[in-house]
């Protein structure tokens, strides 16, 4: 378990970044209990090592007038890894999508899209994804609401884990 590699502070560490991202160097050593040189020490070593992959702002799609958020199952007419990785490089170039994951199962891909309306999504649906190479099959699930939406990893499960294994 790659967790094992880090202490306790290192883990304090990650969850207060992943908390919030923009507090100080400063807040995060008084937070973690060691002073702010080390502390920054620690977290760029984090970042260097992949474990941190980057910060951003958690933006409301709707106050920036992306009203719809769609869910889409895709099915291919080929896995071979060439096939599942020209899908998974189209995917990133197409800026509805915003997350594109591979599943074991009957579907091959799950996206999850953002438009500010349902004709763009359509358009978008149409013109792109179902017209896409190697694309058999599309089945889209329109979000209502969401009632979480919480990224990262819950720690104190993690902490919890180690603890029972330790």
């Amino acid at each position: 378990m790659a967790s094992t590699r880090l202490d306790p502070i290192d883990r304090k560490i990650l969850a207060e970044l992943q908390a919030d991202g923009r507090m100080t160097n400063v807040e995060l050593a008084k937070r973690v209990g060691i002073s702010a040189p080390p502390c920054l020490r620690r977290v760029r070593t984090l970042e260097e090592a992949g474990y941190i992959r980057g910060y951003h702002a958690d933006v409301d799609p709707r106050e920036l007038g992306f009203e719809v958020q769609v869910f889409a199952n895709v099915g291919l007419q080929s896995q071979a890894e060439a096939d599942l990785s020209a899908f998974e490089a189209r995917c990133r170039a197409w800026p509805l999508v915003r997350e594109c994951h591979m599943l074991n199962g009957e579907v091959d891909f799950i996206l999850k899209c953002v438009a500010p309306d349902l004709s763009t999504f359509q358009r978008f649906l149409t013109e792109e994804l179902t017209a896409a190479a190697n694309v058999a099959s599309v089945k889209t699930a329109l979000v209502i609401r969401g009632a979480k939406d919480q990224p990262g990893v819950p720690f104190d499960v993690l902490e919890e884990r180690l603890a029972r294994d330790a």
